[in-house]
């Protein structure tokens, strides 16, 4: 067993080249091999969103404050509440983020395929984060 205290791991600022607006990742597991399941706590601003993404074995969301937004590609912008719990299937493009007026922070949980968890890919625009 092994115990992970809240804090006692560094908090980044999200990347500009992933992040638009201000974001807080805070990793809360990150095991080594054999295991494969990681976990952040991520903390967006008003506004604040990821760019289109995809994740090669799906990812988990738990929302855990505040209002936000999730869009698969190809669909409509939903919002998200806390207590949801979104599901993004294995190399969906999509993106996540808060509201415009409100910060809204999730629990991310997803696992690596061949060292490799996420593939980031173009901002999402004012006018798609508007839509």
């Amino acid at each position: 067993m092994e115990i992970f205290r809240a804090g006692a791991r560094a908090s980044a600022i999200g990347p500009a080249d992933w992040f638009t607006g201000r974001v807080r990742v805070d990793p809360l597991f990150n095991p080594a091999a054999p295991e494969r399941v990681q976990g952040a706590h991520v903390t967006f601003e008003p506004g604040a969103r990821t760019a289109w993404h995809t994740h090669p074995l799906g990812q988990t969301l738990i929302v855990t404050f505040g209002r936000g937004r999730v869009q698969r590609e190809g669909g409509p912008i939903e919002e998200i509440r806390p207590g949801d719990v979104v599901w993004i299937a294995p190399d969906e493009r999509h993106w996540h983020g808060a509201s415009p007026e409100t910060g809204m922070s999730h629990i991310a949980i997803q696992e690596p395929l061949d060292g490799r968890t996420v593939t980031w890919l173009a901002p999402v625009t004012d006018a798609e984060y508007g839509a």
